[in-house]
């Protein structure tokens, strides 16, 4: 364990550098964890990237809905790409190091890119409920220069949010074992490992989470009441599942990240296990990334339509 000597007591050390364990805390190396993760994320990366591109060549994708939609595929690529590799490279060699300074930038990032995200969604739902409510105002309402609000709003937040996540988890002190029991740099392993009193960071930043968890949670619960008062309120079945067909993806995007995210920081860290935090940061860090674009491209006609035509123009070109 690489330690430095602080100024005041020359028997007690400070932690300089962590040791990500993974899934194991034996020096083999990590097999299946790793090709688990290289497929899970080259099907992450190749699946956004198609639907960025799409959304980017189609000027039929250029509204409101496709741009929220290529930015929250542009995040799920940031979001795993600053977990996946530094995890594929500790499983697959004995480098499970990483640098204190390190640690913090992958903290940063993630907080950035995952409270970003959940912002993002949130307006995702006011775009879905302005459409399906305010027709008619919809082309005023959201706007470009108002989409880029929305977005440049979203990573505002996230900021905030990952300068307080980093700086309150950074301000506590490691001088014993420096062995993060994750294969990430997160939240509630970091507490197990600080040797000082950690009672202020978890009536901060657990709280912190959660009123973002609850806030965003809201805007899209609030967002879908009204959605579906108006969808009611259409006579025809075959209309209502038209209307409402355009908001099954991201029905399904939100119950699914809000669920374990929800589960994994809306609790204490004395009430989770090592292990389970790992199963279910796996699922909301590469494995909804993953399933993101198949869930916005196989259930959108448009989307659909415009990978037909952009694989088309392809195979002319070839």
């Amino acid at each position: 364990m690489s330690v430095a000597e602080t100024g005041k007591d020359a028997n007690h050390t400070a932690v300089m550098e962590f040791i990500l364990l993974g899934f194991g805390r034996g020096p083999g190396l990590q097999v299946v964890p790793f090709m688990t993760f290289l497929v899970i994320y080259i099907i992450t990366v190749l699946g956004n990237t198609i639907l960025v591109l799409t959304i980017t060549a189609d000027s039929r994708l250029h509204i409101p809905m496709y741009f929220l939609l290529k930015n929250l595929s542009l995040l799920d690529l940031c979001y795993s790409s600053i977990i996946a590799p530094r995890a594929m490279v500790s499983f697959l060699t004995d480098t499970k190091t990483i640098s204190y300074r390190g640690c913090a930038t992958q903290l940063f990032f993630f907080s950035l890119f995952g409270t970003t995200e959940a912002f993002i969604l949130s307006a995702m739902a006011y775009d879905r409920y302005t459409a399906i409510c305010n027709p008619l105002l919809y082309t005023t309402t959201m706007s470009k220069p108002v989409c880029i609000q929305l977005v440049v709003g979203s990573y505002l937040c996230g900021s905030v949010n990952s300068m307080l996540q980093t700086g309150f988890t950074f301000t506590l002190s490691f001088c014993g074992s420096n062995e993060i029991d994750h294969f990430f740099c997160d939240v509630p392993p970091l507490l197990n490992l600080s040797c000082t009193d950690t009672y202020i960071n978890q009536m901060v930043q657990f709280p912190l989470c959660g009123l973002i968890i609850v806030s965003t949670a809201l805007i899209i619960l609030v967002s879908y009441a009204y959605i579906i008062s108006a969808v009611l309120q259409i006579r025809s079945a075959a209309g209502r599942h038209k209307t409402f067909s355009t908001c099954t993806s991201h029905i399904v995007v939100v119950s699914l990240l809000y669920g374990t995210v929800s589960f994994m920081y809306a609790q204490p860290s004395s009430l989770s296990s090592p292990d389970q935090g790992k199963l279910v940061s796996g699922f909301y860090t590469l494995v909804i990334p993953m399933l993101n674009p198949f869930i916005y491209s196989l259930r959108n006609k448009d989307v659909k339509e415009a990978l037909r035509r952009t694989m088309g123009c392809i195979m002319v070109l070839k």
